[in-house]
């Protein structure tokens, strides 16, 4: 990578949105038996090593310095362009089978004190108190579209996704060479994030989880050995707040989130940390998100995880007034940030200035050589890819006049406002 020493760098959080030609390649794969795993096709491998060397020359001219591979690897919906982040994982794995209950439909669980629970997706808290305007197809709230029918944990989970990811691992690495980067950042679920599915065969739910770890592992060393950024994808470390009803106290959260940091610890041990990046959010659904939460809560929690990177959100508005943590938590020696400095919530394409402004709150908080400029989470189906696109070009924009001022190349440029 460029050195951080010289300048800001300028990443994103994994998911940019698909070619229509990579969709449309997509459309023509049909499920397996199983109902949820989709086959491949000549045609889709060859429109995929395509789109992934040309997307990563794309963030080359965008002025991205750490780029990934768009997540194009992964499983999508049928027919259209989301990111499936989480579900992907379902076709890289053994133990599974459709049951009939997921998270799209399960009861509701009570929690009480000590004893905290998820729920399903539909009962959230955030959807119960907006049920209208969850409900109103014209509000503008956006949950994504599911890539596969989910599935139960019904047998012994085990890896199998060798080849998918030796296929990602080569084609990013292809398109690394052609546009002259050393290197980048593939995703991949954590332990945590992947247990969120109807547990149907393990004793405890601790079990589940450790069993997600030790499959997970494989495909984290099969990053790392290629020489990549590994970047572990674990929204659920803030997310299952929403999740859990009624609200559970902080403490009995903490302990409940705890199990899922010592299983992606676990996962990860003996892995170079310089290697590793770790991403939470708070669910990247356009919604209100008044349940999710304070950071303040978690931040420990988050930088216990044996990474050197860590990215979450921090231009969401409602986590952007969360950058003032840094005032109190010191960022250990050696670590670096990667806040999300633009954001998928909204159709607004930030201007450089303001994105210049984010990126100085954190660098005057932790360090300049401490701070990757970022996205919140995944652009790809969530903004429409010309948007996505204006994003990535202000990010890389405002990270060049925060560079100038931060390193004193011009000291009037974005300073107004820039620091509070």
């Amino acid at each position: 990578m460029p050195n951080p020493a010289e300048q800001i760098l300028v990443s994103h959080a994994g998911s940019l949105p698909r070619t229509p030609e990579l969709i449309k390649a997509n459309q023509a794969r049909q499920f397996e038996d199983d109902g949820f795993t989709i086959k491949s096709t000549e045609e889709f491998k060859q429109q995929l090593a395509a789109s992934v060397k040309n997307l990563v020359a794309h963030q080359k001219a965008q002025g991205i310095t750490v780029p990934g591979d768009g997540e194009f690897g992964k499983a999508m919906s049928q027919g259209v362009d989301y990111g499936a982040w989480w579900s992907y994982i379902f076709q890289r794995v053994e133990g599974l089978s459709l049951t009939g209950e997921d998270i799209t439909n399960q009861p509701n669980v009570k929690s009480s004190p000590g004893n905290v629970q998820l729920t399903g997706f539909p009962h959230r808290r955030d959807r119960t108190l907006f049920s209208e305007a969850y409900a109103d197809p014209d509000s503008g709230i956006s949950t994504g579209r599911t890539a596969t029918p989910f599935p139960a944990t019904t047998s012994a989970i085990k890896y199998i996704g060798y080849d998918a990811i030796a296929s990602d691992v080569r084609n990013f690495r292809q398109a690394l060479g052609a546009a002259g980067y050393e290197t980048g950042f593939i995703t991949s679920l954590s332990p945590g994030s992947g247990a969120r599915i109807s547990n149907q065969y393990y004793a405890t739910d601790e079990a589940h989880i450790y069993a997600w770890a030790d499959a997970l592992r494989e495909e984290y060393k099969a990053i790392i050995e290629a020489g990549l950024i590994l970047q572990i994808d674990d929204p659920s470390i803030a997310e299952n707040w929403d999740q859990i009803t009624p609200e559970p106290t902080v403490e009995d959260y903490r302990k409940f989130t705890q199990i899922r940091v010592e299983a992606l610890n676990y996962a990860i041990r003996d892995l170079p940390e310089d290697q590793i990046r770790f991403h939470t959010c708070w669910g990247s659904w356009h919604g209100p998100h008044t349940t999710d939460i304070e950071f303040k809560h978690i931040v420990d929690l988050v930088l216990s995880i044996d990474a050197k990177y860590y990215t979450f959100e921090a231009a969401n508005v409602r986590h952007e007034h969360e950058y003032t943590v840094w005032d109190t938590v010191k960022l250990p020696e050696g670590k670096v940030i990667l806040p999300g400095i633009v954001s998928h919530a909204t159709n607004v394409v930030e201007h450089p200035e303001l994105v210049a402004q984010r990126i100085i709150r954190f660098a005057e908080r932790v360090g300049r050589e401490n701070v990757i400029a970022s996205t919140d989470c995944g652009l790809g189906g969530r903004v429409h890819p010309q948007i996505a696109n204006a994003k990535l070009e202000a990010l890389a924009q405002g990270a060049a006049l925060a560079t100038d001022y931060l390193w004193g190349k011009d000291t009037a440029t974005p300073s107004n406002g820039a620091a509070d």
